[in-house]
């Protein structure tokens, strides 16, 4: 049987080429954009299909569920659509399947499967494997033996597609899990559970358990592709590439198969010894960014104001190169870095005569917790302030909330004798729509409706309060995110004119663009692509503006990153808590809080004054809180 190895060189691969890690315990390839990473990963699987097609053998390929492979599945969709790539004898193996779990449930990975590749490829239903989540309990552990059984005899897994979960778990091989295990039942880690939360409408609705090849499974596989993208994957990255094989982090067990490789998109890579101080993995190529960041991570590591630096903090850390290459003197090394960051300081994000300008919030509350005391600013200093709800947000919204609401109208229509025959009729079915729902299953159009009014509403309110007029106010609906499930639709043609018209409408001298890019197929990375697209659709109509990218609530941009920093004043912090507090919805308990259990406003609050300390430390001027921005030259 012919065995393919996993290309890493640079000669192999047409297209963008990707980063080869130093400091790493196994291969890690880093691209610079998830898109890339997924051309690359797709076209390593289609090169095996077809070198198993020449050989007259089946390519036997391990799959995997989740967010992570998606843009691998569309393009080996395209391959076969476009380029004649036969999957008609391709045999698959999935991962894993929550257990329990009806194949045709939302939830399933039987359905995501067939939903997301197999539909649109010519692959034989019977050459299909997916976990079954039916199975009963007494008879679980002789299905997973006979799944293993299966797997041997097609010849064993050619190649293993893998995600990375934040425990660090590869399938559903949680912390703990031996390197002997086979398929088999787990139970799901409470992190696992918690990340799951959002897709299920509730960590309470998250199954316990699920069924998932082993380790010993996996890592028998004769090539492993695992992939990481994302800033949210870059901590448990950097663990399994370079810290030691444990079975509390399953992953890091890769280390030790013979043709294994990590691909990584470059957000994914910040946390790798090699990215972050590079210094400190080797020799570097000094670029002013580069220098810029090592000398604050200096200022930081000796806990040294900038200005208080050495010579002797240089040559002590391991950065006695980059003196030798900026061949000036410390002081002048240091000044530059500190000018650079103090003349970054922005009283007036507008500049002195009145703009147009319009931040772009990829949902109702983007802008007022990430850049609502910019927002404020701007606002109070006379400029013409627009703001661009990119999406309804109508599914972050609990049953409760737009159950209240409707009994508030059908109560408001009785009061002032309103109410008719078919408004009851259309009150109960509402009511009955959110009682009769499922736990995860998408509402009704009119309930869409409804809690995309809530979201709408509220936003109204939360701009006021920061001093741009409902008058400014722009609801683009855009049509990506009109699924009513927490996955949504790829950018459009249609999502790209509705920006570019609004653009060609109002043409701003600045806009916001939320850069909180850590999940590729998240909304805020999908909504910076169609305004990116859109920039450059008006921009050959030679209209141009500056961009400049703000954060989420979940942090700020590292110091060497930022390039504008608003100050707030406490003032302006209250204000901003105010129009944050307007999203009543959203307040108290969101429906999709990520990790972090903080409330929105707590999370902004000290996420801005966290970075007026970090200012302070390295000895600039002390602010109350500041809002940090990056400028967008081209490439996100």
């Amino acid at each position: 049987m012919s065995q393919s190895t996993i290309s890493t060189s640079e000669s192999s691969q047409t297209g963008p080429q990707p980063r080869r890690m130093h400091h790493t315990k196994m291969p890690t390839l880093v691209f610079e954009l998830s898109e890339e990473v997924d051309r690359y990963v797709a076209n390593q699987i289609a090169t095996l299909i077809r070198e198993k097609q020449a050989a007259g053998e089946k390519a036997v390929l391990g799959l995997a569920t989740g967010s992570t492979p998606i843009g691998v599945y569309r393009e080996l969709i395209r391959l076969h659509e476009e380029e004649g790539l036969d999957f008609s004898d391709v045999i698959t193996f999935n991962l894993d399947e929550y257990w329990p779990m009806e194949p045709d449930s939302i939830h399933s990975y039987h359905r995501f499967m067939w939903e997301n590749l197999f539909h649109h490829i010519n692959i034989p239903k019977e050459n299909v494997h997916v976990p079954d989540g039916t199975v009963p309990l007494k008879k679980i552990e002789a299905w997973c033996d006979d799944y293993e059984r299966q797997i041997q005899e097609a010849g064993g897994l050619d190649l293993q597609l893998l995600g990375i979960g934040r425990t660090g778990h590869i399938g559903f091989n949680e912390p703990g899990s031996s390197r002997s295990s086979t398929t088999r039942l787990v139970t799901l880690d409470p992190k696992t559970r918690k990340d799951a939360a959002g897709d299920f409408y509730g960590e309470e609705n998250v199954p316990m358990q699920a069924v998932t090849m082993g380790v010993n499974t996996i890592m028998n596989a004769r090539q492993i592709i695992i992939l990481a993208l994302g800033e949210h994957k870059a901590k448990i990255t950097r663990v399994a590439v370079e810290d030691e094989v444990t079975d509390l982090v399953p992953s890091t067990f890769l280390q030790k198969h013979p043709n294994s490789v990590f691909v990584i998109d470059a957000a994914a890579s910040s946390e790798l010894t090699a990215v972050r101080i590079p210094w400190m993995a080797g020799l570097v190529d000094w670029t002013p960014a580069l220098v810029k960041k090592a000398v604050i991570w200096l200022s930081q590591r000796v806990n040294k104001p900038l200005l208080k630096l050495e010579e002797a903090d240089f040559m002590e850390n391991q950065l006695i190169n980059l003196l030798r290459y900026c061949d000036k003197s410390c002081e002048e090394i240091v000044h530059e870095v500190f000018m650079e960051l103090q003349n970054g300081i922005c009283l007036t994000p507008g500049g002195d005569k009145p703009i147009t300008a319009i931040c772009f919030s990829p949902h109702p509350d983007d802008d007022v917790i990430s850049m609502g005391g910019t927002l404020i600013t701007l606002a109070n200093q006379g400029h013409d302030m627009h703001i661009a709800y990119m999406t309804s947000g109508n599914i972050a919204v609990f049953d409760e909330d737009a159950s209240r609401h409707t009994k508030f109208v059908n109560q408001f229509l009785k009061m002032f004798n309103l109410d008719s025959e078919e408004t009851n009729q259309l009150h109960q079915k509402l009511l009955s729509d959110l009682v009769d729902k499922a736990p995860g299953e998408p509402d009704s159009a009119e309930i869409q409706s409804i809690k995309g009014l809530i979201r709408k509403t509220e936003a109204a309110a939360g701009a006021i309060t920061a001093g741009v007029p409902e008058s400014k106010l722009h609801f683009l609906d855009m049509p990506f995110y009109q699924t009513g499930n927490v996955k949504k639709n790829p950018i459009g043609e249609k999502d790209v004119e509705i920006v570019a018209n609004l653009l060609r409408e109002l043409k701003p001298q600045q806009i916001y663009v939320a850069g909180d890019l850590s999940d590729p197929h998240g909304t805020h990375r999908v909504c910076a692509m169609a305004i990116i697209r859109a920039l450059d659709v008006v921009k050959e109509e030679g209209i141009e503006m500056e961009v400049w990218l703000y954060r989420g609530a979940w942090e700020e941009y590292e110091p060497h990153e930022i390039e504008r920093a608003v100050p707030l004043s406490p003032a302006v912090v209250h204000k901003k808590r105010s129009a944050i507090f307007a999203h009543e919805s959203q307040k108290d308990q969101a429906l999709f809080p990520g990790s972090d259990e903080r409330e929105f406003w707590v999370r902004a609050e000290d996420r801005t004054k966290n970075t007026a300390r970090v200012y302070d430390e390295l000895g600039l001027p002390e602010f109350f809180a500041l809002e940090g921005f990056v400028q967008y030259r081209g490439q996100l």
